[in-house]
This record gives structure tokens, sequence and C-alpha cells, in this order.
């Protein structure tokens, strides 16, 4: 069993099975289950659940996290698809420039400054996968700071600039794990029309 702090209820707990706590979610399973094997990047990976479902898929995966006690818990499980990296992901040297992924994936993590460095990082055909909390979440819980919220229509902006093709789009509260405002966005970078 897993413990945390339940959104927006001081002192009260949630419980839930550690099983569900590694499942993906279901935006990046929908997106990157459509796709065949190729090079993944999970950014901000936290314990790595999308990276071992990746893997799972048969993906090769560099997960990347600044928690080397999470990243150690990773690498302890042994998959050999994925490969593990510790570093600072807002104030060290952005190491991942020059390389490109077939598909990039970065949940309940944003850092504005390396954006359009991430998305730099996705190659012709690939999918870039983001979901992370919005504005009126801290109606339900954390993060409530504005520099960790995405504004209204905000994934959609950055794609746009990227030149990238958004084939799925959703904004508004979700219930699973617990309430939240997310925005979530699967883009690829293609002049064809995609398959929905």
């Amino acid at each position: 069993m897993l413990t945390e702090n339940a959104p927006g209820k001081a002192g009260e707990i949630l419980i839930r099975p550690a099983s569900e706590a590694m499942l993906p979610s279901e935006w990046v399973a929908r997106w990157l289950g459509r796709r065949p094997p190729g090079r993944v990047l999970d950014l901000a990976c936290g314990s790595g659940r999308h990276a071992h479902w990746a893997a799972a898929q048969g993906h090769q995966v560099l997960a990347v996290d600044r928690d080397a006690q999470a990243l150690e818990t990773l690498r302890a499980k042994g998959h050999e698809n994925i490969t593990v990296r510790c570093e600072d992901l807002e104030h060290g040297p952005w190491s991942l420039s020059g390389q490109q992924f077939d598909a990039v994936i970065c949940t309940h993590y944003l850092y504005r400054p390396r954006l359009a460095l991430l998305l730099d990082l996705v190659a012709p055909d690939g999918l870039w996968l983001h979901e992370t909390f919005a504005i009126g979440n801290a109606h339900y819980g954390r993060p409530r700071n504005p520099e960790f919220l995405l504004r209204e229509g905000e994934l959609l902006q950055w794609a746009q600039r990227a030149h990238l093709q958004v084939i799925g789009f959703e904004s508004g509260i979700v219930h699973r794990p617990g309430p939240a405002v997310v925005q979530r966005i699967a883009a690829v970078r293609s002049p064809r029309p995609q398959a929905l």
C-alpha cells in the first residue's frame, strides 16, 4: 500500500494499492500504445511508471529525473529496455541537446524555461505527450503556485510554436487518482494528417 496526502484535505491520508501507483496515465497509454516500439524519453520520470510501461511495450526508454532515490528504485527493478539518468532538470546543463526521440513523455511536471528545448527532442514523426496540472487546480490540492500550473490552452500554444500537429488535447477536471484540473496533449512532428 502507498500513502499520500489527500488533495485539499489537510491531515488526511489516502491509501492506494501499490499496483495502482505503477499504472501509466490513461492518456499516455492511449497515445503511446498506438506507436511501434522506438526510442522514448520519460522526463521527470519519478518512480518510472511510464518508463516501465513503455519498456514493457518494447520501447527503449531513457528515464530522467533529479530524484536519485526514485531513480535507484527504478534502476533496481532492472528492466533491460530502460536507461536511467539523474540530473537537475532546471538548473543543471541540458544534456539532451542534439538527441531525438520517437516519443517524449512528461507528466506532472512543468518548467517553462526548458519546454522549447524539450520539444526540440521530438524526432520527425515523433510524438509529444504532456499531461500536468492547470489553473484551477488550487481548489483541489497541490500544486497551487501558478508557476507550476498551465494557463488556458498553453500546451496548444507550445505545440504551435514547435510546429507540431495536435492529434489530441483535453483540458478540465479529472477524478483519478483524485480530483485535479489538468491539461494534456498528444502532438506529432509530421506534415501529414494523422490517424485519430
